[in-house]
């Protein structure tokens, strides 16, 4: 799966002054906010092409070729899918034996999620699209989750949504989460919202899924153990909006600290 480089710009924003304490509130200048709007998250899709082959990795080291022929989910992520063989048989593979895969898009899946990207003015002026998504593949894994925090952990497959800046924190697709209301005039663009109010996130050995609403008391869950990403980035100073761009900043500077 192609890799992208989005660390190049983040180490010049400069915060305009330091605060002495983790919850005093910084300051941005409009260059450093709007840096900070920008969606890093690869974009979301769920429809798998059958007619291109796709790519999974099992467990046991083997790898297996085919066009995928149906998909079973829960809540959204999958529990199960079914690829032809050479033969042309149908054979099910269960998501606790696959290490991970490659799915290839849907021409019309693909078509929608371009449309709606290119139709919320929250994506104006940010990266290309072909920066924001591998057009031809989604990368999924084998992950061990408990849906909505609710249910007992099980094996799910998802998409990994940070492949670039995943080294600390593995951000994956939530497909049932909700939007933020936006609004659009005469047929024009959206105005606001679009904003995805839910991930599953991964950081050391624990995954949670992380609401818009219960962003302030994960802060310290997925940033705590850096007292200089806290101290330039307090929890008042920012908005959920921000989160792709806080991942792949916290990310940079763990790295550094630990070089």
């Amino acid at each position: 799966m192609k890799k992208l480089v989005l660390f190049g710009f983040l180490g010049a924003a400069t915060l305009i002054s330091a605060p002495t304490h983790a919850q005093e509130k910084v300051k941005f200048t409009k260059e450093q906010l709007k840096m900070m709007d920008d969606e890093l998250f690869d974009e979301m899709f769920v429809g798998v092409s059958s007619k291109k082959n796709s790519t999974l990795l099992l467990k046991d080291g083997t790898k297996k070729e085919g066009p995928v022929s149906g998909i079973d989910r829960k809540k959204g992520q999958i529990t199960s899918i079914k690829m032809k063989d050479a033969s042309g048989k149908k054979i099910e593979y269960q998501a606790d034996e696959i290490e991970e895969m490659y799915l290839p898009i849907t021409g019309m899946a693909k078509g929608a999620k371009v449309a709606n990207y290119f139709g919320n003015t929250r994506n104006w002026g940010s990266k290309s699209l072909n920066k924001s998504t591998n057009p031809n593949e989604v990368y999924v894994k084998n992950i061990k989750a408990s849906l909505k925090n609710k249910k007992t952990e099980k094996e799910f497959l998802m998409q990994l949504i940070n492949p670039s800046f995943s080294s600390q924190i593995e951000v994956y697709a939530d497909p049932m989460a909700s939007e933020t209301t936006s609004v659009s005039f005469g047929g024009g663009p959206k105005i606001g919202g679009g904003v995805t109010k839910s991930y599953y996130v991964k950081k050391g050995d624990e995954v949670i899924w992380l609401k818009k609403g219960e962003f302030e008391e994960n802060y310290n869950f997925l940033f705590g153990d850096n007292e200089e990403f806290l101290q330039k980035f307090p929890y008042k100073s920012i908005k959920w909006e921000h989160l792709s761009y806080l991942i792949a900043e916290y990310t940079k500077m763990s790295e550094e600290k630990n070089s």
